[in-house]
């Protein structure tokens, strides 16, 4: 069976709150259900992970963390690239789909829909659309194991905007 993180396939591969985790994404794992769910959610491509898996496979839990945690650190993308960026010589950097997640932004904001009638609107999942508007990669950050680091990449959302949507969804999610 695959990783539920990053699909990998994994003849060690753990159990967690019901879920099928790789050896390596078990290491990162929160062990809170909210937490490991958002965890899950975070989808990361194993490709990134091959590499550790190779040069760590003795010591994965404290090597790899390190080594992402530095990744992350540098400003770097440690998972793949969110909707609106793509990858260009290990940067992110903002695609066609960044106009759509600004107008996304703008348009919960500014409109009254509810959640459902706009993820339908953009093609995506109510949990699809609460992660991209919580997304800080969006602002110009790079989040990793709780530690929110400077991107060195362009952020799509001004810090108004992205602030202004988090307000508004801690109250759409509450009421």
């Amino acid at each position: 069976m695959a990783c539920e993180k990053c699909g990998y396939v994994d003849k060690k591969e753990k159990e967690l709150f019901g879920k099928k985790l790789c050896s390596v994404c078990i290491v990162f794992a929160p062990q809170t259900k909210e937490g490991f769910e958002e965890y899950v959610l975070e989808k990361i491509d194993w490709k990134l992970l091959d590499t550790f898996r190779k040069f760590n496979s003795s010591s994965p839990d404290s090597n790899l963390k390190k080594a992402m945690s530095e990744k992350a650190k540098q400003g770097k993308l440690v998972t793949r690239a969110p909707l609106g960026y793509d990858v260009r010589k290990g940067c992110l950097v903002p695609n066609e789909h960044a106009s759509k997640i600004h107008s996304l932004f703008a348009v919960f904001l500014n409109k009254d829909y509810s959640l459902n009638s706009l993820s339908k609107n953009y093609g995506l999942s109510i949990n699809g659309l609460k992660k991209i508007l919580q997304n800080r990669t969006y602002l110009g950050e790079i989040k990793f194991a709780g530690t929110i680091n400077k991107g060195k990449h362009s952020p799509i959302i001004s810090p108004e905007i992205f602030y202004a949507v988090q307000r508004k969804l801690k109250d759409v999610l509450r009421g």
